[in-house]
């Protein structure tokens, strides 16, 4: 089960660095704006606030990510604690999504599931 929420761990790390990619970086292109469901205008409003909202995806999936490392890496209990804090709080994150804007809803379940399996995997496997 170790493997297994690491491994979910990781993917979820890497759905993290896409957010952060068309939050942080292409954000007012046809294509981000058509996965946000954003018009040009709303894109060029909320640029800003998606610049920092994707570095926040970033952030958790670097933590994620070192987490893993320092696992494989033999530092298991520093290894799982960062694998938790950054999946935990990616599906904590889904969750608040979830929770404040219902309509979002298959984006919150996209962003969290993935995440909240790997937390519950690693900690059967721990």
């Amino acid at each position: 089960m170790v493997i297994a929420g690491l491994a979910l761990a990781g993917l979820a790390a890497l759905v993290h660095v896409v957010i952060f990619v068309l939050e942080s970086l292409v954000w007012a292109t046809p294509r981000a704006r058509s996965v946000f469901g954003t018009t040009e205008p709303e894109a060029a409003a909320t640029k800003e606030m998606a610049f920092n909202q994707g570095f926040y995806n970033l952030f958790l999936a670097v933590v994620a990510a070192v987490g893993i490392a320092l696992f494989a890496a033999g530092q298991t209990a520093v290894g799982a604690a960062l694998v938790f804090a950054g999946a935990g709080l990616m599906a904590a994150a889904a969750l608040v999504l979830l929770l404040s804007s219902p309509d979002k809803r298959a984006a919150a379940l996209k962003q969290g599931v993935v995440p909240a399996l790997a937390v519950v995997a690693l900690a059967i496997g721990l």
